[in-house]
């Protein structure tokens, strides 16, 4: 079933997404919160079949990046094109965030462009502005569907400038293939180790093909980022991210990589125990966590031991000047959908 807001049923790239699906039904609404703040609905059961809500976005095309989030010196704005991810990894703070699992992707992508050329030609003199894609949905999952990238990306080439990160676990790369690379424009992948992969991170591909995917890339020229976060702490888990570094940069060379970054795995309080009342069975929120200052994770002594580890395993493969020592954050409160409220 495809959800459409009254106002877009017309606009080109609502009829596209529609013609994707000739069988679905499409059901019109004067606004997607009708659909997607519904009171009483079951985030776990939606997941099993979710449907697709296309929504025009009103206002707040850009957010300033939470503290914490981004690269230092920097300007760092959140891009959200989409709201939700097909993928159903059990540490995503989504889970705990949303009370609906539909998906929400908002059409009036000229609006978000227009949005971001006005805040870059109204920029500083030599402040360095970055965009991200892929905080509160996966950046090329849908792409066939949304036809994100190919509508972003080529923005960046008339503003060499600005800059753009697309985070991402998926292997739909054919768009960016399709494309001459920018040197502005950073594919940022998602990993953890395969262990993990299989027990947490549920419908994304496995690490082997993201890392095929990431050499296609590479090879045609993309600039690349990793992102190590978050670090999942288990009982073997040096042996688990030794093998996963291992691997990774047997198959990548880092010359072509723009930065590499590893991050904690930090929950608001209020997200996690939402995520808590929806898989009360999962191991890994019933693991070692301490809930310090509103903030639950593994706990100042564990959490350095970590990132100690992985920081000098990470160093055995990449020059100093790659690492950036995290770009994650705690989530900030959720946008209503159609950024009206």
């Amino acid at each position: 079933m495809i959800y459409v807001e009254e106002e877009i049923l017309s606009h080109p790239r609502t009829l596209q997404v529609c013609e994707r699906f000739p069988d679905a039904e499409v059901v019109p609404c004067a606004r997607a919160g009708e659909v997607f703040l519904r009171k009483g609905q079951s985030f776990r059961l939606q997941k099993r079949s979710p449907s697709l809500i296309l929504a025009k976005k009103q206002r707040g095309f850009l957010t300033e990046a939470p503290a914490g989030f981004g690269f230092p010196g920097a300007r760092n704005l959140i891009l959200s094109h989409m709201q939700n991810c097909i993928y159903d990894c059990r540490y995503c703070f989504l889970q705990g965030m949303h009370r609906s699992a539909h998906y929400v992707l908002f059409v009036n992508y000229e609006d978000f462009l227009w949005a971001m050329e006005e805040r870059i030609r109204s920029a500083a003199a030599g402040e360095v502005l970055w965009f991200f894609s892929g905080y509160d949905c996966d950046s090329l999952a849908l792409e066939p569907v949304t036809r994100f990238a190919a509508g972003f990306v080529p923005f960046f080439g008339r503003f060499p400038q600005a800059f753009l990160e697309l985070r991402t676990k998926s292997t739909q790369i054919k768009s960016l293939l399709e494309m001459e690379a920018l040197p502005n424009v950073i594919v940022a992948f998602s990993f953890t180790p395969e262990e993990v992969q299989r027990s947490l991170e549920h419908l994304t591909p496995p690490v082997d093909r993201r890392l095929r995917a990431m050499a296609k890339l590479q090879e045609r020229g993309w600039k690349l980022g990793l992102r190590f976060d978050p670090v999942i702490y288990c009982e073997g888990y040096r042996g688990q991210y030794r093998r996963l570094f291992a691997q990774v940069f047997e198959t990548l060379q880092s010359d072509g990589l723009h930065s590499v970054s590893l991050g904690p795995l930090r929950l608001a309080s209020g997200i996690f125990h939402s995520m808590e009342r929806l898989f009360p069975e999962e191991p890994l929120l019933a693991g070692p966590l301490e809930e310090i200052e509103g903030t639950v994770g593994y706990g100042r002594e564990l959490e350095e031991e970590i990132q100690a580890f992985c920081v000098e395993e990470l160093l055995r493969h990449i020059p100093r000047e790659l690492f950036v020592p995290s770009l994650s954050a705690l989530p900030s409160p959720p946008a209503p959908p159609s950024g009206d409220g």
